[in-house]
């Protein structure tokens, strides 16, 4: 007579995590990505001087076909409202305006070239929620810093909150089974999403992000924002990078923008004024807490609208 054999338990605890070197080792084997070195430097060397034509930019955009299409996609999205679709790049560049077109120009060979890491992933992820969310939180990271008085003359700004998810596109080639395991893991909070990876596999996404992101000669600042965002009071440089993506992470999830990757409970109202980001950010309750809620409204209404038609 044949005994049932009981199903292997799946949950952590189960489950022996790996060495610091077996996942550097692994971290070292996937692909490195050019436009982590140089987003798109010809652009962006035209966008930041004053001397530039937009009939310069859009010889440029007209380069980059999927650049073209994003850029057409935004400017006739419902963000900008208008009566008539515009289908020429010189238009599309006069609308959506210099800083718009900077951001895009980064995130779109980022984007392009992350998503060849998942294609040899052996199951379904929703990367368009993960590239969504990663934007968004790109767009409110700016916008929080913004309003501090951090002096920034480059795009780390954007592109700490662009990146800070990088450690899970790297998880999904270098540890596939152990994220499709994490992906059906219930959590109260990407804090303890991220005690759940490191239980599995030994780092979480933010150690992990980091680390690949230093193997591509990454600035300090953004290697450490991602490798704090998740606890930017323990970060010990740089903590208002880290403060700033944690507050803009919990705001994108609040709007519904979660990511897509994990089972984490909603983000309730004003939740993120409990975080240690916005105590970094913001100290004591007082005026600048109350100023930063405002302006914080403000974008979360808008934030939809100019997601639209980027991906």
């Amino acid at each position: 007579m044949s005994t049932a054999t009981a199903s292997p338990d799946l949950s952590p605890a189960a489950v022996a995590p790996y060495s610091d070197e077996v996942i550097a080792r692994r971290i070292g084997a996937c692909p490195k990505l050019a436009s982590l070195q140089s987003v798109n430097r010809a652009l962006g060397e035209l966008v930041r001087s004053d001397a530039s034509l937009n009939s310069q930019i859009a010889a440029v955009i007209r380069r980059d076909p999927s650049l073209s299409a994003r850029l057409l996609r935004m400017v006739n999205s419902v963000y900008f409202g208008l009566s008539t679709r515009i289908n020429n790049i010189e238009e599309a560049v006069f609308f959506l305006g210099l800083r718009q077109i900077r951001e895009l120009s980064m995130a779109t060979p980022v984007i392009e070239e992350m998503q060849q890491l998942q294609q040899n992933v052996p199951f379904v992820l929703p990367w368009k929620e993960l590239w969504n969310h990663s934007i968004g939180t790109a767009i409110l990271t700016r916008e929080i810093l913004a309003a501090t008085t951090l002096h920034i003359d480059d795009d780390t700004d954007y592109l700490v909150g662009l990146l800070h998810n990088v450690g899970k596109v790297v998880m999904a080639h270098a540890f596939p089974e152990e994220l499709r395991q994490l992906v059906e893991m219930p959590a109260q909070n990407p804090a303890d999403f991220a005690r759940l990876e490191r239980e599995l596999i030994g780092w979480d996404h933010a150690r992990i992000g980091a680390d690949y992101l230093r193997r591509h000669h990454l600035s300090e600042e953004i290697v450490n924002a991602v490798t704090y965002h998740n606890e930017p009071d323990r970060a010990p440089r740089h903590r208002l990078f880290a403060a700033a993506v944690q507050v803009a992470d919990h705001l994108v999830r609040h709007k519904g923008i979660t990511g897509g990757f994990e089972k984490v409970d909603p983000i309730e109202e004003d939740a993120w004024i409990n975080l240690p980001g916005w105590r970094i950010l913001y100290a004591a309750d007082g005026p600048e807490s109350m100023l930063a809620r405002a302006s914080i409204a403000n974008s979360l209404q808008r934030l939809p609208s100019m997601l639209q038609g980027l991906l």
